[in-house]
């Protein structure tokens, strides 16, 4: 299927690319199909890539491996919330984490608090809320990713 979107212009996604929210996104439950999309001369490992509302064109969230920034992520989710996404186990499972970019890009920060959980073999997915409170909404990544880029 072809697209218009904001940020990469017109692009085409095969159905097999395709992620559903059952339960759509936090603040936006009626955006339920979504693709994960990155820059294609950068490569998907390059860290920051755009969940791609198929709904809404206009709608591309950052998101990012919560990994990249903060090495012990590893928040305790009830298996009960995990429902909509299938049958969810270690070699089907991709977490990532919502990116805020603001104009002062040195305010950049990852919302470990309300992560995205994507069966990959499913193409189901569903975002949480973290209950235990170990994980921040707003959790400063600039200095992070500073450090990754100098190689440090």
């Amino acid at each position: 299927m072809k697209i218009e979107t904001k940020i990469f212009g017109e692009i085409e996604i095969s159905e097999d690319k395709v992620v559903t929210f059952q339960n759509g996104i936090i603040g936006f439950p009626e955006l339920k199909r979504f693709a994960l999309l990155h820059d294609e001369e950068r490569g998907a490992g390059a860290g920051i890539r755009f969940l791609q509302s198929l709904e809404e064109p206009g709608f591309a969230m950052p998101v990012m491996d919560p990994l990249a920034v903060k090495e012990d992520y590893d928040p305790e989710v009830d298996d009960e919330l995990l429902a909509s996404a299938g049958n969810i186990t270690e070699d089907n499972l991709l977490v990532l984490v919502t990116v805020s970019i603001p104009g002062d890009l040195t305010k950049m920060s990852v919302n470990l608090q309300g992560p995205i959980i994507i069966n990959i073999d499913e193409h189901k997915a569903c975002q949480l809320i973290v209950e235990n409170g170990d994980y921040p909404v707003k959790f400063p990544i600039y200095d992070i990713l500073q450090q990754r880029k100098a190689g440090v």
